[in-house]
């Protein structure tokens, strides 16, 4: 429901929730999914100087995804798409003018981010891309909703924290499940004590398929391919490098790891309010599929080490079965008893002692809400009211699981044990330090806060 305190609280924008909000975006939370006409009926009624204007930047594919859910927000009207495939920039603004919503395009993000009557940025692009544009967006005032994982580098991680801090922009990173109840209220009652001493916490994710090997080919029509690479090397155009399939190379994201883990370790680290590991090891390669066009491991287990209790991250692609006979999940492994968790819900499985449990068992607690439909919902009512903490996944949660997940494949790409320096935020070796700060190219400059 709308936050009654954010109106009264004298740092308010000027900009106010109208009471006919409430009615509009009622089923949100329940996960409808209301048509885009229905939508611009309902928003007709808003008055301009209540209009929260965003523009999407990476409309492909989550971008666009967040952009539909945003728009359930009452007062959040859309102005401008930028993408630098124009195939998916008039797909996507012809989907928008048949529910009468016009909104103008773009191929430069950087003309939208001129815009005076632009609040707010949804920056859907792949990963390489999120750094450059967010600490663009929030140097030039803009509010940022941004897909995760927030960066493909630990450094690109401290430069966006940076920028945030900097301009005191809200930043919402796309970890959605931050904003589901179920969750919460799983890691409520692993922070109870129930589960007694928890040694261990995995995260996993199986399923997926293998990428087929394709030539390259030249750029298609419209596609501003020299663009999309931005701060990523020269490369041949290859379709498998392109939209989805993006993630599973070197060049511009970090395979599952990265994709789904920061999702699954994020409430590892929530949950057991840690820190950093002091010890990281990954072993794995393309064990399943190893000719198939994807550089990242298809299988991989990775181990994090915070002294007194361990992290454990798993991903086998092309296997669809994980543990506790869940495609992904989490699981808190107590002395007393295991709790697991992934997006359908939460149950508790005890331990034995003498036949007897030595907890009550706690059977599946099943989801009831739309993630996704929360966050971007959680987002908006932030900004609006220009309160950076009340973003349920701020960009220090964002930055932080992102940098976990990274060491986890550096220590993958090394081959060896690493340990973190805390003192200095960095690893022992050189040879892992390097994989910290990545090189830019096509004249793009690394972001400087």
């Amino acid at each position: 429901m709308i936050n009654k305190w954010l109106i009264m609280h004298k740092g308010y924008s000027r900009r106010s929730f109208v009471k006919s909000g409430a009615q509009i975006i009622a089923g949100a939370y329940l996960g409808s999914i209301l048509p885009l006409d229905l939508l611009a009926e309902k928003k007709r009624k808003i008055n301009p100087s209540d209009q929260f204007r965003i523009a999407a930047i990476g409309i492909n594919g989550m971008g666009w995804a967040d952009l539909q859910s945003m728009l359930k927000h009452p007062n959040v009207q859309v102005v401008a798409l930028c993408d630098v495939d124009e195939n998916v920039l008039n797909r996507r603004k012809a989907e928008l003018q048949k529910a009468n919503i016009a909104a103008d395009t773009y191929v430069d993000y950087e003309r939208v981010l001129d815009r005076k009557d632009v609040d707010a940025v949804i920056i859907g692009t792949p990963d390489h891309w999120h750094c450059r544009i967010m600490v663009d967006a929030c140097s030039a005032g803009k509010h940022v909703y941004c897909e995760k994982p927030v960066a493909r580098t630990i450094a690109e991680c401290r430069a966006m924290l940076a920028a945030q801090q900097r301009y005191q922009r809200v930043v919402q990173v796309g970890q959605w499940q931050r904003s589901m109840q179920h969750f919460q209220d799983a890691v409520n009652y692993v922070q109870s004590g129930k589960l007694g001493k928890i040694r261990l916490v995995k995260a996993w994710n199986y399923g997926g398929s293998p990428v087929p090997v394709q030539p390259d080919t030249s750029v298609p029509a419209g596609v501003h391919y020299e663009k999309w690479l931005g701060p990523a090397p020269e490369r041949p155009f290859n379709p498998n490098r392109f939209h989805y399939n993006f993630r599973w190379f070197y060049d511009y994201a970090g395979g599952l790891m990265t994709d789904w883990g920061v999702h699954l370790i994020d409430y590892a680290l929530l949950a057991m309010k840690a820190g950093y590991p002091k010890r990281i090891t990954a072993a794995g390669g393309k064990y399943g599929f190893p000719d198939d066009a994807e550089e990242w491991p298809d299988t991989l287990t990775a181990l994090f080490d915070f002294d007194d209790f361990a992290v454990q991250w798993e991903h086998a692609r092309g296997i669809g079965l994980g543990p506790f006979e869940r495609s992904h999940g989490i699981a808190y492994v107590g002395e007393n008893g295991t709790l697991v968790l992934d997006r359908g819900g939460w149950e508790v499985i005890p331990e034995k002692a003498n036949n007897q449990d030595k907890i009550e068992p706690v059977a599946r607690q099943k989801a009831t809400d739309n993630g996704l439909d929360k966050h971007t919902y959680n987002f908006a009512e932030a900004a609006i009211a220009n309160r950076p903490d009340l973003a349920h996944a701020p960009i220090t949660a964002g930055t932080h699981v992102a940098e976990v997940c990274h060491m986890g494949n550096i220590a993958w790409l090394c081959g060896e044990v690493l340990h973190w320096d805390a003192a200095h935020q960095q690893f022992t070796t050189s040879k892992a330090n390097a994989w910290i700060t990545p090189e830019y190219h096509h004249q793009i400059a690394f972001p400087k806060v």
